[in-house]
């Protein structure tokens, strides 16, 4: 087969121009070329000018040219990858800062208009993790890790949280689990659960978790003037058809707005209220003199929890007084209305479902 004849830019210059002077087809003839060449390259020339014919002829743009078209071109390719990040990163940061439940939600909420790959690449998440999580696909070590879980968290609140690791596992032991001490020790922890009744020693884990208690500061004055003078946070369980979600909340006293909240599998303080606090802050400013007020779970008794709140400087800790629960009414009433609208125990939801019905009711306040 006869090769075909590649011919340079200045070449298809000069044929173009010859063209215009003497017509297509005399010109097409004393350059002894098709005719139809001369016509595409005119198109070519008015369509794109300048950047026409860099194509594979036998002379190209010279090395300068060549380098700073490919700069330009990667430039412009980056600055689009870049601008879709920035785009992605303000529609997702609220969902980001939940953790990466609350990641996988914002990707399967936005697929209509992203594509999976560029939403998974912008964010960090591995295409094979999201598809995972939406198929509920895991291995069988980690289904038996949460089934355990799952059952220690049941028990524990079943038992109004007197149950230590030891009771536990003789509980579970009468459903069919056989599970050694120490592990359940470990899911505990994990889970953030402490029995009510700890011996009286102070063992390392009870001293990092309930060292940093604080005395009632805001002593039930509910009503607020003005923003961010009085927070109040509380930690409640919902149950779901597949066991039970913890919902961490921050209320600003002012309009009883709810600022921060965090939806978690168990009772960590990170899942819990590091992550209400992170979202708080960032819908409403912290100011001098701010009262923060809890109960004296784990979850705020911790060094890991006040050095975050210290980190701000100058909010007052406050606490309830041992064993009473209305020195954090508004909380605990928030709940019971809550509950009452998205909680039927005849008829459970999926934690999908409890998720998406939680985050539409919170939005909506």
């Amino acid at each position: 087969m006869e090769r075909l004849e590649k011919y340079d830019r200045e070449f298809k210059l000069n044929a173009i121009r010859l063209g215009s002077e003497l017509g297509v087809s005399k010109a097409s003839k004393q350059l002894a070329i098709d005719s139809s060449n001369i016509y595409k390259w005119k198109k070519e020339l008015l369509k794109y000018g300048d950047k026409s014919f860099c194509g594979t002829g036998k002379s190209r743009f010279n090395p300068e040219q060549k380098i700073f078209s490919e700069q330009k071109i990667k430039l412009q390719r980056e600055l689009r990858q870049l601008q879709f990040k920035i785009e992605i990163f303000k529609s997702s940061s609220e969902y980001v800062s939940q953790g990466r439940l609350m990641t996988y939600c914002f990707i399967e909420n936005n697929l209509k208009k992203y594509k999976l790959k560029k939403l998974c690449k912008a964010l960090g998440v591995g295409i094979n993790s999201y598809k995972n999580w939406k198929n509920q696909i895991v291995s069988p070590t980690l289904l038996r890790t949460n089934l355990i879980k799952e059952q220690i968290t049941s028990i524990f609140f079943e038992y109004k949280e007197i149950y230590g690791s030891a009771k536990i596992a003789v509980e579970l032991q009468s459903r069919g689990i056989s599970i050694g001490k120490r592990q359940i020790c470990d899911y505990m922890r994990d889970l953030g659960l402490v029995s009510k009744f700890r011996r009286n020693y102070k063992s390392k884990s009870s001293s990092r978790f309930y060292s940093c208690t604080f005395p009632n500061v805001l002593n039930q004055q509910f009503t607020i003037e003005e923003p961010s003078k009085a927070w109040v946070s509380g930690i409640t369980r919902l149950q779901t058809k597949s066991g039970l979600l913890f919902l961490t909340i921050i209320m600003d006293l002012f309009d009883r707005k709810i600022i921060g909240w965090s939806l978690s599998n168990g009772l960590s303080v990170k899942d819990t209220t590091m992550a209400a606090w992170k979202m708080a802050v960032k819908i409403r400013k912290t100011k001098m003199g701010l009262i923060f007020h809890s109960n004296r779970g784990m979850q705020y008794a911790n060094k890991m929890f006040v050095h975050k709140l210290d980190s701000y400087k100058l909010i007052i800790r406050s606490m309830n007084r041992i064993g009473n629960h209305s020195d954090n009414a508004v909380c605990e009433s928030f709940f019971i209305s809550l509950k009452s609208e998205l909680v039927d125990l005849n008829n459970l939801l999926t934690k999908k479902q409890m998720e998406e019905k939680i985050t539409e009711y919170l939005e909506n306040l």
